[in-house]
């Protein structure tokens, strides 16, 4: 019998995208450039989502260089992966502060056993973007950081939202990490009522980055309102 776990590894593979992006800016895929990343991604799923319980999905904005877009697991770099996971990766190191933050939300709320029964994480859009900016460099983007950029990728978020919920999402509610990313999110719910309601997240990254000092109040709050439906 096909489990949650098989639908999404079948997801994560066939994840692409035709549209046109910005000459700036790219995606990043790693089940596509990493042979690897498929066969841990695939021992992660098999390891918490083997069943066919519904569960509530947390949505992120999209991969981070150093998590999801290098492991292909939200929210979950090499670190994290190999300590608390269990799952060690050969060909990548990484370190992502969202990770951390996210990993001890998981370990309050009763370790990776229990979230992971409860809860799906992805995001809007679930392949990471970087720029390259005005020292040739390349950086973490935002699908919402111009207009013309979430204008290309719309179509490609809703279709993406929608195969979600047919892996096993629970629509009665849903996560949004980031108050940004919940606005453009709300839009979207408006018109296709694709979610019954949704909780608003601090996201991680603006936890670790801008409010160390109140980091145990945030994991209180998202242990709240995780909790609460």
């Amino acid at each position: 019998m096909e489990t949650f776990a098989d639908r999404i590894i079948a997801f994560n593979k066939e994840l692409t995208f035709n549209g046109i992006l910005p000459e700036d800016i790219q995606f990043m895929n790693p089940f596509a450039t990493n042979k690897e990343v498929l066969n841990i991604s695939g021992k992660f799923y098999k390891k918490y989502y083997d069943d066919n319980q519904q569960r509530k999905i947390i949505i992120g904005i999209n991969p981070g260089r150093f998590g999801a877009g290098v492991t292909g697991i939200p929210f979950t770099d090499s670190k994290r992966l190999k300590e608390v996971c269990g799952i060690p990766v050969d060909s990548v190191s990484t370190h992502e502060v969202s990770s951390v933050f996210v990993y001890d939300v998981i370990n309050n709320y009763g370790g990776p056993e229990k979230f992971y029964g409860e809860f799906y994480i992805n995001s809007m859009c679930p392949l990471g973007l970087i720029r390259k900016n005005n020292r040739n460099n390349w950086v973490n983007c935002n699908y919402y950081d111009e207009k013309e950029l979430y204008e290309s990728l719309k179509p490609f978020i809703l279709d993406n939202l929608r195969k979600q919920i047919k892996l096993g999402v629970d629509t009665t509610c849903c996560y949004i990490m980031g108050k940004k990313n919940a606005a453009f999110f709300e839009k979207i719910n408006k018109e296709e009522k694709l979610f019954d309601s949704y909780e608003i997240l601090a996201h991680p990254r603006y936890v670790e980055q801008y409010q160390t000092r109140n980091r145990e109040e945030f994991i209180k709050e998202y242990l709240q309102k995780l909790k609460s439906k």
